[in-house]
């Protein structure tokens, strides 16, 4: 909850698309537990891209770190550096009043014992976009402004324009005191580790052209091209990591393939435009809607990967560029997919 504290206002002026309309071509047995490992964790990372040749210029700025140290004298040298964070119908009085507050500066001391020092994410974020200017030559990494949002995680990460904001207070670890109110399926991806699936989650979002689709199959469809775009911009990332599960998440998922693949089919969901059925299968939720005694031992979003599974099938049948599949109808990738629910 942010009540009534002002929070940064982003505006975007522009809408760059050319960088990506242009493509570049124990008691546990140990067999058990290897299998274990591998099913929760997904498949082994991808191969590593040649990038020696790929150069991008990586820039940061810690606005958090500005402003909460910042003394209400010099705040109009902050305003100056950074105009697109202080709306001008907002007094000084306001600003103050902020960088001063108790919660806010209890919040910035929690971020600093984790993003003190940001070298770590510089390189994971570095490489993020390297891997992005290889499948897009024309992308020009922005710059990144680190800030804090009161925990606002409907926007921990925003991509405006040349400018990419993100909120580390987002990003403390899910068993973080600041999360304690917090369902678990909300906080279960603010941690470290996914501050750099998150944004390369707002680059994907970008690229994704924009397709006109009513029917579930192609909703998932859509989701999973998503995230085969963004385990190529992180191929170092686990399949879980970048779909968000965690390990046993993932399990139930691989165990109950075929059974969930039949309830769509026998309920006849799959071409179905029911809008009611994104809540249940593809938005963020504690578990699927499946109205059954089984739904609260199942994920949330299992609609994503099933989604995944059947791009994956179709890049494994059909020899296409992941920029070539993003332009694919999601009609003809089900159909040329050829994919079959794994049985246990």
């Amino acid at each position: 909850q942010q009540g009534t504290k002002p929070i940064f206002i982003l505006f975007s002026t522009a809408n760059d698309k050319t960088w990506y309309n242009k493509c570049g071509t124990s008691s546990i047995p140990e067999v058990f537990l290897f299998l274990l490992v591998m099913i929760g964790c997904g498949k082994a990372e991808k191969p590593s891209l040649n990038l020696d040749q790929v150069e991008v210029a990586t820039k940061i700025k810690r606005f958090d770190k500005a402003f909460y140290t910042t003394k209400p004298e010099n705040l109009d040298q902050l305003k100056l550096e950074y105009p697109y964070l202080f709306p001008a119908p907002n007094p000084d009085s306001v600003w103050v009043n902020k960088m001063q507050d108790k919660d806010e500066q209890e919040l910035f001391a929690f971020t600093q014992e984790i993003y003190g020092n940001f070298n770590t994410q510089e390189q994971e974020l570095t490489n993020l976009f390297k891997h992005i200017k290889y499948y897009y030559p024309n992308f020009k990494a922005p710059e990144i402004i680190t800030i804090l949002s009161n925990v606002d995680y409907n926007n921990k990460v925003i991509l405006a324009d040349s400018l990419l904001f993100i909120s580390l207070d987002v990003f403390l670890g899910k068993d973080h005191q600041v999360y304690a109110d917090f369902p678990r399926y909300v906080k279960q991806n603010y941690t470290p580790d996914h501050l750099a699936v998150a944004v390369a989650e707002s680059f994907v979002d970008r690229i994704m052209p924009k397709q006109r689709h009513q029917d579930f199959i192609s909703k998932i469809i859509e989701e999973g091209k998503k995230k085969e775009l963004a385990h190529a911009f992180l191929p170092h990332k686990s399949e879980a990591e970048i779909l968000g599960y965690n390990h046993e998440q993932m399990l139930w998922a691989e165990q109950n393939e075929a059974e969930i693949w039949k309830y769509f089919v026998q309920n006849e969901l799959l071409f179905s435009s029911d809008k009611q059925l994104s809540a249940r299968f593809i938005d963020d939720a504690p578990f699927s809607k499946f109205y059954l005694e089984l739904d609260k031992e199942s994920p949330g979003r299992i609609g994503v990967w099933f989604g995944w599974k059947i791009v994956q099938a179709y890049r494994k049948n059909n020899e296409i560029s992941i920029q070539e599949l993003m332009q694919i109808n999601n009609e003809e990738v089900f159909n040329k997919s050829k994919y079959k629910p794994r049985k246990q």
